[in-house]
């Protein structure tokens, strides 16, 4: 009990300090607002066109909010000292590192949602697989959450930490099957498109909006993407094992 207690103060700590500020929350609205617009402007179709672009706007909301505070939050601490008295907590690693990054998770989630209810208010949704969808937002926003964990337990500074977000985050914009299907990629680059977790996350978002089959299946894609936030929380608890606790 005192473990749980423990888990969500920290995150209502986290949450009060850094993800309900004003211009975070009007951050988290504005971006998928701007993506959503962008697209529906660029595509120059109808409303009967949100469907089709709601895939792409969830990703990019999703990988862009669970990264981008997560990179400054936790840099932040360690170069406060905050993060290194943090791990004197009597509580499992696993658990404090879950708690600092469930709120990415849910800020990701929820700006995944943000253009989801406006498809809804603007068009008719009857034929979306719910589950689905709900199921690869929420495997989406841990993986790119985990990666963003990673990056920042391995960054000493904030601005490396953003540098090396935006490292990862824009060759998946163009690999993941976003813009165009990965099958029409260059031979060579398909590779890479499979190591990238988005690349299931929108396979999955599509399948949800029109129906499997899809280069992948459904159950292949959900499992790659949860093993694909284990690994990268593995390889950050073991950093930061490595740099504060050995």
């Amino acid at each position: 009990m005192k473990t749980w207690i423990a888990f969500w103060a920290i995150l209502a700590k986290d949450l009060r300090t850094y993800y309900l500020k004003p211009p975070n929350v009007s951050w988290g609205l504005l971006f998928p607002l701007a993506w959503t617009g962008m697209f529906f402007i660029r595509s120059g179709a109808g409303l009967e066109s949100i469907p089709a672009l709601l895939p792409g706007v969830m990703i990019l909301s999703v990988l862009f909010g669970s990264t981008s505070l997560l990179a400054v939050t936790v840099t932040f601490e360690k170069k406060g000292r905050s993060f290194e008295r943090l791990l004197l907590a009597p509580i499992p690693m696993e658990v404090l590192m879950l708690a600092k990054t469930a709120g990415a998770i849910l800020f990701g989630v929820a700006n995944a949602f943000v253009p989801v209810l406006l498809a809804v208010i603007m068009t008719d949704l009857a034929d979306v697989n719910w589950g689905i969808l709900i199921g690869a937002v929420l495997l989406t926003a841990i993986s790119s959450t985990f990666l963003g964990l990673l990056i920042a337990v391995s960054a000493s500074e904030v601005f490396e930490a953003q540098t090396f977000s935006n490292f990862f985050r824009f060759p998946m914009l163009f690999l993941c099957g976003l813009f165009f299907p990965v099958e029409r990629l260059p031979i060579f680059l398909r590779p890479l498109s499979y190591l990238l977790p988005p690349t299931y996350g929108v396979n999955l978002l599509r399948a949800s909006i029109y129906g499997p089959p899809y280069a992948l299946t459904l159950i292949l894609d959900f499992v790659v993407l949860a093993l694909f936030g284990a690994v990268l929380f593995g390889l950050s608890l073991r950093i930061v094992r490595r740099k504060w606790i050995a």
